[in-house]
């Protein structure tokens, strides 16, 4: 009895120190949301520092909605899956990104305005690169959804990504120890003196470009290894695999266009941060199944009404063009007869589209569709109550596929 009383406590006491647990997961939490409002007083000191994309209340906003995402979505998964990897890796890059978004305001507040005398500003400069650690553990979010496991075949990868990790974060260290000697360790953005070629510490750039090529290359892995799994996967696994598609899809598109549309402060300012938000959406969605089958309807819905949006937009512009220049009407003219014309087309060519995609993306709902007009068709010409009864039955069965389905008809 003693020894198994004993053996006991020393099981609770391990339980108790072991740091993924829900309790952690809070303290986690709590953590991150500190460094997400710790932006708004630096952005008041530090305008320039304190973002990621600049000063602007349109960023600072869109930047708190990703640290709130980030850290909200982490905390529930961790708390209700502790020993699942990926709500910690999201609370990581929760707290990575806004410690490296606050830390390089607070280093330049401190060692350019106040000469080193604010407390914490040596811990600060160590935390000036940690954004960039959030961008390392993106990658490993895709490869271990949704249980925390992956292949045999991708261990060895995932251990070189993860030594290739650690040095990087351990050359950024190093960066901001040796940055200590300096008169002016940061500059104009509070970003290290020396991460780079630049401050004579070129040694770490070839950790840097190993590590800035390393994390696309390891996220494009990631994303087929992904695909890979969808295809021999049924039921909740090939859901939560499409909603982990859907969101990845979203954040790779409005990523995109933030690079490319860059020059615009406005289009970088919104769809980067939204972009990024997009994924621990569909993850925490995912991962809680919560309407976790809803994502047939809404893909379905999303293709659908992007095709129509295209469609419309090319028919306006053509009738415009046709109107204005081989018609030689005038342009309010011309205008206000496509707009018409548009919204003429509109509702039957959505019901059209709607159809057609689904038909490929949004199976069960196309077939129940076809089943409940077949019944309307054969309702038309149908006298007897029987009859009636065993085909409400069947198209009911077909469509929805209850457990269980019975006809009660007053006399």
């Amino acid at each position: 009895m003693s020894g198994t009383s004993h053996g006991g406590s020393l099981h609770e006491r391990r339980e108790r120190w072991r740091l993924a647990t829900p309790t952690g997961a809070t303290v986690a939490g709590v953590l991150s949301l500190v460094f997400v409002f710790a932006a708004i007083p630096l952005e008041a000191l530090v305008p320039v520092a304190a973002s990621p994309s600049g000063s602007g209340i349109v960023a600072e906003t869109m930047w708190l909605l990703f640290g709130l995402s980030f850290t909200g979505i982490g905390v529930v998964v961790a708390r209700r899956q502790p020993r699942n990897p990926v709500g910690w890796l999201l609370l990581g890059t929760a707290v990575a990104f806004e410690a490296g978004s606050d830390a390089p305001a607070y280093a330049y507040l401190d060692y350019a305005r106040h000469h080193g005398t604010l407390a914490l500003g040596h811990v600060a400069l160590l935390l000036s690169a940690a954004y960039l650690y959030g961008l390392l553990m993106m990658p490993l979010i895709i490869l271990l959804f949704p249980d925390g496991r992956v292949a045999r075949a991708w261990r060895w990868p995932l251990r070189a990504y993860l030594a290739m990790s650690v040095a990087f974060v351990g050359g950024t260290l190093v960066v901001a120890v040796q940055a200590f000697r300096l008169r002016l360790p940061v500059d104009a953005s509070g970003n290290l003196a020396g991460l780079g070629t630049s401050g004579g510490h070129g040694w770490f750039a070839p950790i840097f470009v190993v590590g800035f090529l390393a994390c696309p290359a390891f996220a494009v892995a990631a994303i087929i290894y992904q695909a890979l799994r969808y295809r021999g996967t049924s039921g909740d696994r090939r859901q939560q695999l499409k909603w982990l598609g859907a969101g990845g899809s979203s954040c790779v598109l409005l990523v995109v266009a933030a690079v490319v549309w860059s020059n615009s402060a406005f289009v970088s300012d919104v769809f980067l941060p939204l972009g990024l938000i997009a994924l621990p959406l569909a993850i925490g969605v995912s991962m809680l199944r919560y309407r976790l089958y809803e994502i047939d309807r809404l893909i379905s819905r999303t293709l659908a009404y992007g095709l129509v949006t295209a469609m419309l937009v090319g028919t306006f512009v053509g009738l415009v063009a046709l109107s204005t220049d081989t018609l030689a009407l005038s342009g309010r003219v011309g205008v206000a007869a496509s707009t018409l014309v548009a919204a003429a087309l509109f509702n039957p060519l959505r019901l059209r589209v709607q159809r057609l995609v689904d038909r490929r993306f949004n199976r069960a709902r196309y077939d129940a569709q076809a089943t409940v007009e077949a019944f309307t068709e054969r309702l038309r010409d149908a006298v007897e109550i029987d009859a009636i009864r065993a085909d409400l039955l069947d198209a009911v069965s077909r469509a929805v596929q209850p457990t269980h389905a019975s006809v009660w008809i007053k006399p």
